[in-house]
């Protein structure tokens, strides 16, 4: 539980210094962008001023204006004057030129056809023209207009005589609005403002209506000089700007500060930049909304709980990650411990296991040469029980020879050499086919000693016909040996297929002995990657586990047909070939089948 306050109390910290990060950084761009564009707005003043600042100087020092000052009641003068007046008013885009004399007295006026002339009206009183009387210079002033209410940016300058007599003084008027129509607001800040304050604190420029003519002092600030204002500001109230001063925020320089300003929709928060003028008292002030401040805070506060949760995501890992290799490193320990001391006992078993392994390798030499004994124990059986069908076959042969012989002699005392010929021929035909028989018994009664190779599987099954179809109980079978045109290639031992072949076929003819027609049926297909050779009687047919007719000295026989090792010594063999022997009853009708398959081969090997 005070690990999960940590992490909480650690998270608000992170959140609170991202919180006062954020405003920093917010608020010194916003004062940033406001001094852009205060050194703008300032540039553009500046430059204003410079271009009029020296028109009034130059007019002033026009013959005719001092002409009509020393000879003011010279009519054709004046008019000189106001028609030159008028177009130095029109080139410079002023509002009002005029000419006044030391009295004050408006003498001419570029609008002398007009009702609100000034000629006759007396300005005495009027800031520029005592400035330019007593500072013997240009002077600048600011002001409503008296007659037509317009600001205006007020140029006076005297007016000399040809031997330095100060004449009277001419005044050029410019309307300031153009000054406040070319403040721009930053592309990116749609909230700011700009207000223009003279040196009383009343703003004479503003991007906001309500703003105009109004104090911008500070709470506590020393009062202007009344009569002042009024010859300013004729006719205004100048009413303050309620406001709250907030202070100046982090991140700000000592020009800048945090006022909240009523607006429409209720109080808001503004950083307020402030920027002198050049020239004159004036100072710029740029107002701009706080809005991007807490978007800035935001955006810190978010990169902040990145941070902070990846970092304590990682914290995790690596912490989970050293305990995992402490308890690594310590199951490591006791896993060494544990290997030595199972390292004797391996030391010893492992003694033992290779005698083991010594007398297993001895008892599986001694198993195989067992199994070759059996195996051929098994052939001489199968021998021993196809005897008596061979003495049969053989006896015939030597009767038949032994009476084409005793026909020969007659037929030699009686000269008859042709019917010799004939006998002597059947007698040798009789000893090819007793070979032939005698062949096939001795190749099946000898050992295999050779590797496998590739066999055409069509030989052993027509040598083990050949031995089969010799015994005396082969007389009334049929036997169907569906023999394909190709060789059929396969890997094999010749002799130890023919052993096989033998005693499928031997089981066959014994199923069959009290069938009314006993029929033996060897066919050979192709199957996937084997070749399958088919052994089908119609027979009785298999009496319960098929797989247990395969197990050594099982079998449903008398003792004087067999000790029940063919179908095992068969399985055997073809197994260590590669292949597999299976039996079953048969789908398509009474009977069994043995399927032999072997691994089929195109090449020999």
């Amino acid at each position: 539980m005070v690990y999960r306050f940590a992490i909480i109390g650690l998270y608000l910290l992170t959140a609170a210094l991202c919180w006062l990060f954020g405003g920093w950084y917010g608020f010194h761009l916003l004062e940033q962008e406001s001094q852009k564009e205060s050194f703008r707005y300032q540039q553009l003043v500046g430059n204003e001023l410079n271009r009029y600042r020296p028109i009034p100087e130059l007019v002033a020092q026009h013959p005719v204006m001092r002409s009509v000052l020393q000879h003011p009641g010279d009519v054709s003068l004046v008019l000189q004057s106001n028609i030159q007046m008028a177009r130095m008013a029109s080139i410079v885009g002023a509002s009002d030129v005029y000419l006044l004399d030391l009295s004050g007295l408006t003498i001419a006026h570029n609008n002398y056809n007009r009702d609100n002339s000034f000629i006759g009206r007396r300005f005495d009183y009027r800031p520029y023209f005592q400035r330019a009387i007593r500072n013997r210079g240009i002077a600048i002033y600011f002001a409503l207009g008296i007659t037509s209410g317009q600001r205006g940016l007020y140029f006076s300058h005297p007016v000399w005589s040809a031997r330095g007599d100060m004449l009277g003084v001419l005044v050029v008027k410019m309307l300031v609005t153009e000054l406040e129509n070319q403040w721009q607001r930053p592309a990116s800040f749609a909230d700011a403002e700009m207000v223009v304050l003279d040196g009383d604190g009343i703003s004479f420029l503003s991007s906001r209506p309500e703003w105009l003519y109004r104090s911008f002092r500070a709470t506590g600030a020393r009062e202007p000089d009344p009569q002042r204002l009024v010859e300013r500001y004729p006719g205004m109230e100048l009413q303050p700007v309620p406001r709250i001063n907030l202070g100046r925020p982090l991140g700000v320089s000592e020009h800048s500060e945090l006022v909240r300003y009523p607006r429409d929709k209720g109080e808001q928060a503004y950083l307020v930049v402030a920027t002198p003028l050049p020239q004159l008292d004036w100072s710029l002030r740029v107002i701009m909304g706080t809005q991007p401040v807490l978007l800035s805070r935001i955006q810190f506060l978010l990169v902040g709980s990145v941070l902070f949760f990846g970092g304590f995501l990682s914290w995790l890992y690596l912490r989970e990650r050293y305990r995992r290799e402490a308890e690594l490193a310590q199951r490591g320990v006791q896993l060494e411990q544990r290997v030595a001391e199972r390292t004797a006992d391996l030391e010893n078993s492992n003694h033992r296991l290779v005698e083991e392994v010594r007398q297993r390798e001895r008892a599986q030499g001694e198993l195989r040469e067992t199994q070759q004994e059996l195996i051929q124990a098994a052939k001489l059986a199968v021998l021993g029980q196809m005897s008596a069908g061979l003495n049969h076959e053989m006896n015939q042969p030597l009767t038949a020879i032994q009476s084409y012989a005793r026909n020969s002699r007659r037929f030699l005392q009686r000269g008859e050499l042709t019917a010799v010929d004939e006998n002597l021929a059947e007698i040798d035909g009789l000893c090819r086919k007793m070979a032939e028989l005698t062949r096939q018994f001795k190749v099946f009664a000898r050992k295999s000693e050779g590797l496998p190779a590739v066999v055409d599987l069509r030989l052993p099954v027509d040598a083990a016909l050949k031995i089969i179809s010799a015994q005396e109980a082969c007389a009334r079978v049929t036997f169907d040996w569906r023999r394909p045109a190709e060789p059929v290639l396969c890997h094999g031992d010749l002799i130890r297929l023919e052993q096989v072949m033998v005693n499928l076929l031997a089981n066959a003819v014994q199923a069959v002995d009290m069938a009314a027609e006993p029929r033996v049926e060897i066919a050979i297909e192709a199957g996937d990657g084997c070749w399958r050779c088919r052994v089908r009687d119609n027979g009785a047919g298999l009496a319960g586990n098929s797989e247990q007719m395969f197990e050594p000295f099982f079998t449903t026989k008398s003792l004087s047909q067999g000790l029940g090792l063919g179908l095992s010594i068969s399985r055997q063999i073809v197994e260590a070939l590669g292949g597999h022997l299976t039996g079953r009853n048969r789908d398509d009708g009474q009977g069994a089948e043995f399927i032999v398959e072997l691994n089929q081969r195109e090449t020999s090997e």
